[in-house]
């Protein structure tokens, strides 16, 4: 019985029951308690839109507006579902408690006044909530066929306000023509960097930052525009820092396999992306670990449909400060974290590509037992 339901407990002076919020989570690595894995069930191969293939080559943009709308070739889920299968086994072996989207048929049609799409998948809830401390913020995402993509995850978010978390959504984008550059194309080296998002209105994906309690780290990308990092800095207010991570890839999207917070003092950095002398100033008494070269992928269908870059090496999922899961395909990596002094837990995830990510991007850290600090001070 709660406080507010029993007459012999006595209230609060203002009368409000006190809530525990069964969120929290300051940084990539405390002690992992809770977590949202994605599900694979209903993914559809997404649009043609140009914000979507602008990340591909022609060739594999053309073959995806073919494809589009339609379902992925079993081979490709049977495999994936095996694997996410073992991942959340593994995961409940070692005490975190897993939470799971709804099943979403996303070849359904859905649209606004302005387009209409198909959807894609819930298979990253990385990309479409960014927790801070207590809050789950819904992010305005720039594909249109992710609009709705929350709308999975609905129940778990409304069963965790009512055990008292606050549930934020940013400003749901209006995503018409004039938020992409009509006239974008990928630069080449040497050329100066270019997106094909405006800055319209205001658009992220949460998978674009990573948090180190009050300062958290920014890639500016083709589904993060600057307007999009403004506005979560004014939402945060002065108690936390936002610094934005240059990146050097041409197809930017997604922080996770660029530059990947590890531990207090430590952060793994793509050495193909980023230039160890221009990050942050905050960052100038950290280790900076670098990334080795990924091992190559065999499988020819893996590799055409994957959306994803050979740096899916680097997402890898921190259970604590030592802990942490990562590819057992990428043995280079697994060799690195064990050198550098963590404990890395091998684990299959290689067939998950094609529908967004690894670990990382798999998963939603919920809970994390650690309090709200400073790093950097």
């Amino acid at each position: 019985m709660s406080v507010l339901q029993n007459p012999g407990v006595p209230r609060p002076a203002d009368g409000v029951e006190r809530l525990v919020s069964p969120v929290g989570s300051h940084t990539e690595w405390d002690p992992l308690e809770e977590i949202i894995v994605g599900r694979l069930e209903g993914a559809t191969i997404p649009s043609d839109h140009a914000v979507v293939t602008c990340n591909v080559p022609p060739w594999a943009g053309r073959l995806q507006g073919l494809a589009a709308g339609f379902r992925y070739p079993r081979l490709l889920v049977e495999r994936a579902q095996q694997e996410i299968d073992a991942f959340v086994a593994l995961l409940e072996s070692l005490g975190v408690t897993v939470r799971r989207p709804e099943a979403v048929d996303h070849k359904r049609r859905f649209g606004t006044p302005d387009w209409t799409s198909r959807g894609f998948c819930n298979t990253c809830p990385r990309d479409s909530m960014l927790v801070i401390g207590d809050e789950i913020i819904e992010t305005p995402m720039a594909w249109p066929c992710r609009y709705f993509e929350t709308h999975s995850y609905r129940p778990i978010l409304k069963d965790y306000f009512r055990r008292g978390a606050r549930w934020t959504a940013a400003p749901r984008p209006q995503l018409t023509d004039e938020l992409f550059d009509p006239d974008f194309r990928v630069p080449g080296p040497g050329e100066p960097m270019r997106y094909i998002l405006t800055e319209f209105e205001p658009v992220f994906d949460a998978a674009d930052f990573v948090r180190a309690g009050r300062d958290l780290f920014v890639t500016r990308s083709n589904v993060t525009n600057v307007m999009g990092i403004d506005w979560l800095r004014r939402h945060l207010g002065p108690e936390y820092r936002v610094h934005e991570v240059e990146s050097r890839c041409r197809t930017p999207m997604h922080i996770d396999t660029t530059f990947v917070l590890l531990a207090p003092g430590k952060v793994l950095i793509n050495p193909e992306y980023i230039d160890a002398d221009r990050l942050p100033d905050v960052l100038g008494s950290w280790d900076v670990l670098v990334a080795p070269e990924p091992d190559p992928i065999d499988g020819r269908l893996l590799k055409l449909t994957s959306m994803c870059g050979k740096w899916l090496s680097m997402n890898v999922l921190m259970l604590d400060e030592k802990q942490v899961i990562a590819e057992r395909h990428h043995t280079g990596m697994l060799r690195a974290l064990e050198k550098w002094g963590f404990e890395p837990i091998p684990c299959d995830l290689l067939h998950y590509a094609p529908f967004g990510g690894s670990f990382h991007c798999a998963t939603l850290d919920v809970r994390r037992r650690g309090s709200l600090q400073s790093y950097f001070d």
